[in-house]
């Protein structure tokens, strides 16, 4: 399928809360008003950050399931969007949901944290969550198939309720689902019409292409034209196969080639690749290396139109920390998308 660029020119365009600000003082409402003035039109609001601005507010930190003060700092976030003519695209990252054993605590938390973001998302006014492939470990929870398809299903018919989406995403570092086409086969098996997919350039290429722990940043378990050869075998499946409307957002980023590479071992409870994701993803064109482009390309091959969205988490190539101004920041993502968009086109 061809991809006109006069189809692109209005794709929306999406920022997410938690990929801007590297100082103390960058708190929410300046991050808002950056991300406005560089002509983002949404966000994805991170509940992290929820509670660092219900921290600052309030002048004491708050529990992550104390709902009740909670909803009151998500109703002033979104009068504060609301201000920077911003709408809140999606809730995010609710993550290691899926696979815990039944009548576990670990599960009936799970379920109970499910309600509380529930009526977050009504306070915020947005009709998406994000749901992130779990990362527990198998020693914990199941990894079969039909319990993580049960729980996924569960939970759309929870969200279905109030008229609310799942967007399931592979993480490439999740235990069970670290590729975009597990993660399809799953939400194909859940086979609920509000489960979707949410893509993600840096988790695909992290996956197939793209590895922390080696000299040369790739896959070195075959040769790179295998690697090659795959990588485009599977983003070719992924543009033939993978309906538009089963698609809800694609997040952008890119990353850096790790020097020394990651040591191949879980550090504070992340593998090599959840630790690639957290600090060393720049956004496009901005110094990283993995072949995002081509996985933006299938996504819009597919026929998807909708939303772009800026997910970056950029310490700098060390991973050790970037400082810079938000509204120039800001304004260079802008910049980095739309060159994305034309450099996708094939006209």
């Amino acid at each position: 399928m061809s991809i006109p660029y006069s189809s692109l020119k209005q794709v929306p365009l999406s920022y997410a809360s938690c990929s801007i600000g590297c100082a103390p003082t960058d708190i929410l409402p300046r991050r808002l008003q950056a991300i406005s003035q560089a002509g983002f039109s949404a966000i994805e609001l991170s509940f992290p950050d929820i509670l660092a601005y219900g921290a600052h507010a309030t002048g004491q930190e708050i529990a992550a399931d104390n709902y009740p003060q909670i909803l009151p700092v998500a109703s002033e976030i979104r009068r504060l969007c609301e201000e920077n003519g911003l709408k809140i695209m999606m809730l995010q990252p609710f993550s290691n949901f899926e696979g815990w054993p039944k009548g576990s605590r670990e599960r009936e938390e799970a379920f109970a944290r499910a309600d509380g973001w529930m009526e977050i998302m009504n306070v915020i006014g947005t009709d998406l969550l994000q749901v992130g492939a779990t990362d527990t470990p198998k020693e914990s929870i199941s990894v079969e198939r039909e319990n993580i398809v049960s729980d996924l299903r569960l939970l759309s018919d929870k969200l279905a309720d109030r008229n609310y989406r799942l967007a399931y995403e592979n993480w490439c570092w999740s235990t069970h689902a670290p590729g975009w086409k597990e993660v399809w086969e799953i939400v194909k098996a859940v086979d609920r019409p509000n489960c979707g997919l949410c893509l993600d350039t840096f988790q695909t290429a992290g996956s197939e292409w793209g590895d922390p722990t080696t000299e040369s940043g790739l896959i070195e378990s075959v040769s790179q034209s295998e690697l090659r050869k795959r990588y485009e075998a599977s983003l070719e499946e992924l543009a033939s196969t993978v309906p538009a409307e089963k698609i809800y957002l694609l997040q952008i980023s890119d990353a850096y080639k790790v020097s020394p590479p990651l040591r191949d071992k879980t550090v504070d409870g992340l593998r090599p690749r959840g630790r690639w994701s957290h600090d060393y993803r720049p956004m496009p064109y901005d110094g990283g290396y993995l072949p995002i482009e081509d996985v933006a390309k299938a996504v819009l091959r597919t026929g998807f139109r909708g939303w772009f969205s800026m997910e970056i988490f950029d310490s700098g190539p060390q991973g050790t920390g970037k400082r810079y101004e938000m509204g120039s920041y800001a304004a260079k993502a802008m910049d980095s998308m739309q060159k994305l968009l034309k450099n996708c086109a094939t006209d």
